[in-house]
């Protein structure tokens, strides 16, 4: 129960191939001659054999043969039989290559893959490749080199030109899949595979659209983080969208939502195809990623200076070396060597220079990358330099990238470094790209830790009088609330808003108006108009009542000849703000297909169209994410101190953007927000008016299915009696636990851990701790019994330490109805009744999710876990595949 479920089909000991008569290529189609050509190329490294649909023996002959994938290359006609033959043999999985098919064809064979529990990679698939099988299932060309980056598209075309490309380039797979449209394995469930895959040291993507949000996610967040994922993605402008819409038959959604979404799941973005590999490249090298900080070295000031414009534009930060660094190796350098911004070692540095250059920027703690650039001098050898920085990159602890400028004299030069394992570039430009995505990987990956729960620990919103405003208004058959409706929406969630009241009439206007005290502004209310100043509805500083009189007729009358079918409830008046060096800033919600709900924040006021300032974060949010949410915004750089006006107070903008979070998370009905403009200044924060657009939601999202990353459970924390006195709590793992499950597992007796693990393994690899703390709540769970206990500090007073006692977790089968569960107790702790809690609790857990039956292994010389099983009402059975195991199963009746 350990191997992936797609194992069968990128592991496979046995396939059945159906591509006609073999022994008659003149009766078969091009995509089954290709098939057949490339499969038998090379020796696989298991057992094929080839089945005829037209000649395939009786039902007795097909009981006697067996495999675990079917690879059908036939023609659309012919392929149902053959996938009916692949059921009756028991093929676990089965390839479709093939073209032509639509989707409703598509559909009718995913039924019956479903029906006889088959995986099923097509149709209209150009099939895979896994090197290290010599297994080329595939009409994509030949197979590739053996190499640890995986490669999955959505192009076939794409896949051929990349592994063509490869082929040149000396760059190698451990799997290529090209999984093109109406595929019922999906984008999703291989990424699950390839996070898994030991071969599999980084991951590229082409990526054109997405079918279910959650899942990608899901999987997205899994993979990236046990490895790099580099994705390339079609349809960023209008016109690729709806190429990339009729070419995939997915959905492509809001290119900046897109953009939230990968930063959230930990993966990095490029824009070219050559950046795809140079990328993936870069991160699957031995360096760890850190910050944007990138030192130059350069022999050139033209290709340092090319460097450093393109680190400036993109967002990347040229440092220097540190003073003192720089009177260390200055008096062994040339005396016209410069270390301003870029270190110009001079033209006729040779490899001591540079190694000296690379050792002082490797030992400033201020530098997070090194960029090494050669320009070809005369008398100058090149391949000296690049031999001596191969040599030496062993003591370099942080990111090596070299550019070997030029092309004839620099080849060698080139594969010195490249046999280093030495990013190495033509340009300068290309060089610091790379960089920036191991800058944007790092910064990505603490997007990724983030699992903040829907509410915050602010002052708790009035979450049903918010849910009652807006039933209201969708009993009236609308969709905008008025700005008085939106304002009372923020306030709920305790979001400052200005004091606004409405007029019916001229004089109620100049009483309220003089209520209030001057300036006052003036607003039309109504639900059929979302922009009122298009309708000269809004009027600013006015300065007494008369002006009030005057600007409410005129208002009234300019919107009814206008927008005479227009329902107006009145004018709103509201004061002027007096943060006279408040900035504006907006805060909005807009809902993507498919990735539902995203937060937006940018520069605010009437000019929003046009200074385009926007950044995305998909909710939920903390405070962490808020912040970088403001950072990655243009008008970030005016709420510091700027032009003689104070700093505002970030903080208060950053609690506004939680409360919107907290809005999206519990009101599914929310579609589109825009609070603008919130003015900002050192004193806090006011929303000034706001536009809300709601509509019906299905009762299911109550539970946070319409957001594309679950929330963190917070509401599952439970405090728990023990047996024999005291307690203890149980709650969803976090990734902060990282650090108490190591020491648990640690502290746990061999015995214990090879229960569990089936292993003498004494910790945690941390690719597995990574994954068993970070994990998304929607298709896992995993509960930890925290423990308080006292001890003696190192004075002698009492200290207070928390530890994990005991975890319980499930993962959901792929049939996304049946899960499958662990659990261990620290040893100290067992017969406490700390196993029946854990596991009553993730019993329940599995049950609120809608699963229906739940499953383990246990040892058949574990009997402590037999009984707890057995006690707690599991049926147990022989295990037909491992007679030490038994298989216990529970059926999850719901309550």
């Amino acid at each position: 129960m350990d191997k992936h479920f797609l194992s069968s089909m990128f592991s496979p000991a046995t396939i059945a191939m159906f591509v006609g008569r073999h022994d008659e290529p003149q009766s078969q189609t091009t995509q089954a001659r290709t098939a057949y050509q490339a499969i038998t190329a090379q020796r696989f490294a298991g057992k094929l054999i080839f089945l005829d649909i037209h000649a395939s023996g009786t039902l007795a002959d097909l009981a006697t043969t067996q495999a675990d994938l079917a690879i059908i290359a036939l023609p659309p006609q012919e392929v149902a039989s053959a996938l009916e033959i692949a059921g009756r043999i028991k093929c676990h999985s089965a390839l479709v290559i093939s073209s032509g098919i639509d989707a409703a064809h598509a559909a009718e064979l995913h039924k019956m893959a479903t029906r006889d529990g088959i995986y099923l990679l097509g149709p209209n698939s150009m099939g895979f490749q896994r090197p290290h099988l010599q297994l080329n299932a595939s009409v994509a060309g030949p197979l590739a080199a053996q190499g640890p980056l995986a490669l999955v598209s959505q192009s076939g075309a794409l896949t051929s030109s990349i592994l063509d490309w490869a082929q040149k380039n000396a760059v190698g797979f451990s799997t290529v899949v090209s999984l093109g449209p109406n595929t019922a394995v999906d984008m999703a469930q291989v990424l699950d595979f390839l996070a898994s895959d030991a071969r599999t040291h980084s991951i590229v993507v082409y990526l054109e659209g997405i079918t279910n949000a959650r899942r990608f996610m899901s999987a997205l967040r899994a993979a990236a983080n046990a490895k790099p994922v580099v994705v390339l993605k079609a349809g960023r402008k209008r016109a690729g969208n709806r190429a990339a819409l009729t070419h995939s038959g997915t959905i492509v959604g809001s290119d900046d939502v897109f953009d939230a979404a990968l930063r959230r799941a930990g993966a990095v973005r490029v824009r070219s195809f050559v950046a795809l590999f140079s990328a993936a490249k870069c991160l699957a090298s031995r360096y760890k990623p850190t910050g944007r900080r990138l030192a130059i070295i350069t022999n050139g000031g033209g290709p340092g200076v090319l460097a450093a414009d393109w680190a400036n534009e993109i967002h990347l930060d040229v440092q220097p070396l540190a003073p003192e660094r720089v009177a260390a190796i200055q008096p062994l350098m040339s005396p016209v060597a410069t270390f301003s911004d870029l270190i110009d070692v001079s033209e006729d540095a040779g490899s001591e220079q540079y190694r000296l250059a690379i050792d002082a920027a490797n030992a400033d703690a201020q530098i997070d990358g090194i960029l090494v650039i050669y320009s070809p001098k005369v008398g100058i050898d090149g391949d000296a330099i690049a031999a001596a920085i191969a040599a030496f990159t062993r003591h370099v602890s942080k990111p090596l990238l070299t550019c070997w400028m030029g092309d004839a004299s620099v080849g060698d030069s080139r594969r010195l470094l490249n046999d280093a394992a030495i990013p190495t570039f033509r340009t300068p430009e290309a060089a610091v790209g790379a960089f920036g995505n191991l800058a944007s990987f790092y910064q990505n990956q603490q997007l990724l830790q983030q699992t903040p729960p829907p509410l915050s620990d602010l002052a708790d919103p009035d979450v049903e009088g918010a849910r009652l405003l807006i039933e209201s208004v969708l009993a009236e058959r609308r969709r905008v609330l008025t700005e008085m409706e939106s304002k009372a929406l923020l306030a709920a969630f305790h979001i400052p808003v200005t004091k606004t009241l409405l007029a019916r009439s001229a004089n109620e206007a100049m009483m309220i108006a003089t209520q209030l005290g001057f300036p006052v502004a003036l607003k039309i209310d109504s639900p059929d108009i979302s922009h009122k100043s298009d309708v000269q509805g809004v009027a600013l500083n006015v300065l007494n009542a008369v002006g009030v009189r005057d600007t409410f007729l005129d208002m009234m009358q300019n919107v009814v000849r206008q927008q005479p079918n227009a329902r107006i409830n009145g004018v709103t008046v509201q004061n002027m703000s007096n943060q006279r060096r408040g900035r504006e800033v907006c805060i909005g919600v807009v809902t993507d297909e498919p990735f539902g709900p995203a937060i937006a924040f940018g520069a605010g006021g009437t000019m929003i169209e046009l200074i385009n300032d926007r950044t995305m974060e998909l909710p939920p949010l903390n405070q962490f994410l808020a912040r970088r949410l403001i950072e990655r915004s243009r008008v970030a750089e005016t709420l510091q101190a700027w032009r003689g006006a104070p700093a505002v107070d970030i903080e208060a903008l950053e609690q506004i953007l939680l409360r919107v979070s907290e809005m999206v998370c519990e009101l599914p009905q929310l579609r589109e927000m825009d609070i603008n403009p919130i003015i900002v200044d050192e004193s806090g924060a006011l929303a000034v008016d706001a536009r809300i657009v709601v509509d019906n939601a299905a009762p299911s999202v109550r539970h946070y299915h319409h957001l594309a990353i679950l929330p963190y459970p917070s509401q599952h924390e439970q405090i728990c009696p023990m047996a024999g006195g005291g307690e203890y709590v149980v709650r969803p793992v976090h990734p902060d636990d990282a650090q108490m499950l190591q020491a648990f597992v640690r502290k746990l007796s061999p015995e214990s851990r090879y229960f569990r693990f089936v292993s003498s393994m004494q910790e945690l690899p941390a690719t597995m701790l990574s994954r068993f703390t970070l994990i998304d709540y929607d298709r896992e769970m995993a509960l930890v019994a925290l423990y308080n206990q006292t001890s003696a500090g190192t004075e002698g007073q009492p200290v207070e330490t928390t530890r994990i006692v005991g975890v319980s977790r499930y993962i959901t089968n792929p049939d996304r109805a049946t899960c499958e569960f662990s659990l261990v107790v620290a040893d100290d702790f067992k017969g406490r009744g700390l196993g029946s809690r854990l596991m009553l609790s993730i019993m329940e857990f599995a049950r609120e999710k809608g699963l229906t039956e739940i499953e383990g292994l246990v040892l058949a010389n574990n009997p402590n876990m037999l009984k707890l099983m057995k006690n707690l009402g599991f049926v147990i059975k022989a295990f037909p595949e491992d007679p030490d195991f038994k298989l216990v199963t529970h059926h999850l009746q719901a309550n």
